[in-house]
């Protein structure tokens, strides 16, 4: 005789059909790429083997899409003028082998760089002047 296990039927969103209904405990693969990009909800609707049920809702974020990067301009950042942006979108690929060229952001030196390269080269021209010049 089998016992009597709980049930979970699982939805995506607000959608009527479930994707998928399951005996537990068990092992479930969501696959993502059946999903657009964006804001998501996964609903759990549980039933006990009394009848009894209980609900689980999680949101999530779905990015299968190419990755976008910019440099340049900030979240809610205040800006005038003309703006330079650095612009880049990459994508996994199929994940069997790994594609060097354009997987990485390609960034600015940092001004703090710029800060720090003045002023060693600003103590090196000091240092010679005041230690050769005899």
């Amino acid at each position: 005789m089998q016992e009597d296990k709980s049930r979970i039927t699982l939805f995506i969103d607000d959608e009527p059909q479930p994707i998928a209904k399951l005996t537990v405990p068990v092992q479930f693969d969501l696959d993502t790429r059946k999903l657009t990009d964006g804001e998501h909800t996964l609903k759990l609707v549980s039933k006990s083997p009394t009848g009894r049920e209980g609900i689980k809702t999680i949101k999530f974020i779905v990015r299968n899409g190419p990755s976008v990067s910019v440099e340049g301009i900030k979240e809610n950042g205040i800006v005038d003028g003309v703006i330079p942006l650095m612009l880049n979108a990459y994508d996994k690929g199929n994940q069997k082998q790994f594609i060097i060229g354009g997987s990485e952001t390609p960034q600015s030196v940092p001004s703090w760089m710029l800060i720090l390269l003045v002023t060693f080269i600003g103590w090196a021209a000091y240092y010679l002047l005041t230690n050769f010049s005899q």
